[in-house]
């Protein structure tokens, strides 16, 4: 199973992946180099929004489309999580 992911990062942006690991990926944006740069700057980060779909493909399309949204309509997606 495939996740996709939004964390917040303490500055109040949005941080958009894909992991097959959720718990640990979020572990890695709080507290390794694995991290990503953008969150590692940001820290710490708490996730606010997740959707399963059932492969790396599915989950990387949904993130493509995620990350093309204007910061109102992330929001809103993750008032409705």
């Amino acid at each position: 199973m495939w996740h996709v992911y939004i964390v917040e990062c303490k500055d109040g942006t949005y941080y958009t992946g894909v992991t097959n690991d959720l718990k640990r990926r979020v572990e890695e944006h709080n507290t390794s180099v694995l991290g990503s740069k953008y969150t590692r700057a940001r820290r710490p980060v708490k996730l606010v929004y997740l959707k399963r779909k059932k492969n790396k493909s599915y989950a990387m399309k949904e993130e493509a489309l995620i990350k093309k949204m204007k910061r109102e309509d992330k929001k809103d997606l993750v008032k409705s999580f």
